[in-house]
């Protein structure tokens, strides 16, 4: 079967298209703003890229379309494909249909840490041998691809995004997964661009609690207000809290202030184990995102002392807190920071393990959320924890960013020119600086131009 995807760059249908290259299927597809790492996954797996949208790229008359959820009504691709007739689905339902049916899945939610939890939880599986698929919306660096099969009848993690399905389905898409485990990260305000508010998420929430069978496990972070609420609009799976709370059956103690060595206590039932994580990730946020990846691994089969030594060969995802090059003794680390409080977590995760130099913090507010400024009131505060910040506004930011920089409780500038940035950042970073890079865009690619011009200055 031919399949034509619209959107393949994004994360979630650039990974379906690996899925279902994997299935024996014939893949293309169409996107508009290519860049890695997702561009170079897709041709290196042999996947047709057409730049751009447009009725020609259908000339060949695919058999299925698979439409992503930032394409919609106007799009001229999009209208070829109602034009011709043409056979579409969107990527969730494909997935659901195609390559969940059979499998023990395991979707990991939450507003902040979804990929970071989920590349975890892959890996303690596939550390235990029990090959597990996934489909993961970034690119877990301990196996190189965002998203595989795995073995037959083997466990399967996804990511499960709350944002909707397709501009013909306004479901969040992991309603669509029927999972048996249930991670429930966090959550709190996102996606202003089509909910209202808080209270429209939690009931999304719900509809995924209402689809996890008795047999199987809701996984439900401590200390998280929103999603007791949604507990509270029924529950009909057995709850196990993670956290550091003393009535969590899942707690964390730390042993180092950065987070980098932590021990887990598991008491639940007659279940009393503990076990140390050494490991090179930093944040108490990152350490919470690993509890519940041993929750999830330990419903499987894998047990916590396994697991906690399995987290000592676990790399970061890419874009997560990853580094991206070092010019004499100046590091340039990229992260996915799509909210205040994400952009807060990511800094004060570093800034505990930065004991030389100072943090520079430089940020893209590129997010849905953060275009339409309904937490711009927010942003000037997470920057708390770096020593400088550089905010850069991308021209399609319409509001703007001078009262960020008025409030901002480290020194701050505003760039709006992304050569003038990294000249900038040349001029005042020196040996043992950490400057990190936060968007969830790619930024004009400023982590090469930045580490050229580094290499240059430094020649």
């Amino acid at each position: 079967m031919h399949l034509h995807i619209l959107g393949i760059c994004g994360t979630f249908m650039g990974s379906l298209a690996l899925l279902a290259r994997e299935l024996g299927h014939t893949v293309s597809g169409s996107d508009a703003g290519v860049y890695p790492p997702m561009s170079t996954q897709l041709e290196e797996a042999g996947i047709t890229l057409c730049e751009g949208y447009a009725a020609a790229n259908l000339a060949s008359r695919p058999d299925l379309v698979v439409i992503g959820n930032a394409l919609s009504r106007g799009n001229p691709e999009v209208e070829a494909v109602l034009d011709a007739g043409l056979a579409y689905v969107s990527g969730p339902q494909w997935l659901a249909e195609h390559v969940l049916p059979g499998r023990r899945v395991i979707a990991v939610a939450g507003t902040h840490g979804k990929t970071t939890t989920a590349s975890l939880t892959a890996w303690l599986l596939e550390s235990a041998g029990l090959d597990p698929g996934f489909l993961i919306g970034g690119v877990p660096r301990n196996f190189g691809v965002s998203a595989r099969l795995g073995g037959a009848g083997a466990p399967f993690v996804v990511e499960a995004d709350e944002y909707d399905t397709a501009f013909f389905d306004k479901r969040s898409k992991f309603v669509h997964y029927r999972p048996e485990i249930a991670i429930l990260g966090n959550l709190e305000f996102d996606h202003a661009d089509i909910f209202p508010d808080l209270a429209a998420i939690e009931r999304q929430f719900h509809h995924l609690v209402r689809t996890v069978p008795g047999k199987g496990r809701l996984l439900v972070a401590d200390g998280e207000p929103a999603l007791e609420r949604v507990l509270d609009m029924g529950a009909w799976t057995p709850v196990v809290h993670f956290g550091d709370a003393a009535h969590s059956a899942w707690r964390l103690e730390l042993e180092r202030e950065d987070a980098s060595r932590f021990r887990v206590i598991h008491q639940e039932g007659e279940a009393n184990e503990d076990a140390v994580v050494d490991w090179p990730l930093t944040g108490a946020y990152n350490a919470r995102n690993a509890l519940a990846a041993l929750a999830a691994a330990h419903a499987c089969g894998v047990d916590p002392a396994r697991g906690a030594a399995a987290l000592a060969r676990f790399a970061t995802p890419r874009r997560r807190q990853e580094l991206r090059g070092e010019v004499a003794g100046i590091q340039v680390i990229d992260d996915f920071a799509h909210h205040p409080t994400a952009i807060a977590a990511t800094l004060e995760g570093l800034r505990a393990a930065t004991t030389r130099g100072r943090l520079l913090a430089v940020i893209e507010p590129r997010s849905n959320t953060m275009r339409l400024g309904t937490l711009s009131d927010r942003l000037a505060a997470s920057v708390a924890a770096a020593d400088q910040a550089y905010w850069y506004r991308p021209a399609e930011l319409d509001w703007s960013l001078a009262p960020v920089i008025e409030a901002s409780p480290v020194p701050a500038r505003l760039e709006e020119d992304l050569d003038a940035l990294v000249a900038s950042l040349v001029a005042e970073a020196r040996p043992y600086d950490r400057i990190v890079v936060m968007s969830n865009g790619g930024f004009g690619g400023i982590h090469e131009k930045l580490l050229a011009a580094l290499e240059a200055a430094h020649d």
